[in-house]
């Protein structure tokens, strides 16, 4: 093994790292607010979260190209070839589903509800529709994941 195909293997590690962690993280605080207070701090550590997925994806991209080219792998494979396709499906789950209903939902919650108050059930019933979206992106995280480790084809 090159240290080139080591040091972008290394980089193309802790990139999917920083786009798998807060991908299976955030819903589980989103999902375990039971006051307004909760779910606006749930908010705001999703946002403040935001930025590792969108910078995990794009070195994720470049160092998975370099590793295609520095291998000659190419398109070849179908374990590679069904990952990435998998891959473009999480990015449309997560930024066309996820996001705008998260935020159209954040943006429901008034400013002035109290810490303590519970969440009033248009918000609950909101959060609901998100949740399947997030268990698709995760899991095809997972199928991605499995096919990127034991490149079973």
């Amino acid at each position: 093994m090159n240290s080139l195909y080591g040091w972008l293997l290394v980089f193309h590690v802790l990139a999917s790292m920083a786009v798998i962690g807060p991908a299976f993280v955030v819903p589980v605080i989103r999902r375990s607010a039971r006051t307004a207070g909760q779910l606006r701090f749930a908010f705001g550590v999703a946002a403040k979260l935001a930025f590792l997925p969108k910078i995990g994806g794009v070195v994720l991209i470049v160092t998975g190209v370099w590793l295609m080219a520095e291998t000659q792998i190419g398109f070849t494979q179908i374990w590679l070839n069904v990952a990435i396709l998998l891959s473009l499906l999480m990015i449309v789950a997560i930024g066309a589903m996820i996001e705008p209903r998260a935020k159209k939902i954040m943006q429901m919650m008034p400013e002035n509800q109290g810490q303590g108050d519970e969440i009033p059930r248009e918000f609950a019933q909101a959060m609901r529709t998100i949740v399947p979206f997030e268990s698709a992106a995760q899991a095809l995280m997972v199928a991605i994941t499995v096919l990127m480790v034991l490149k079973p084809f």
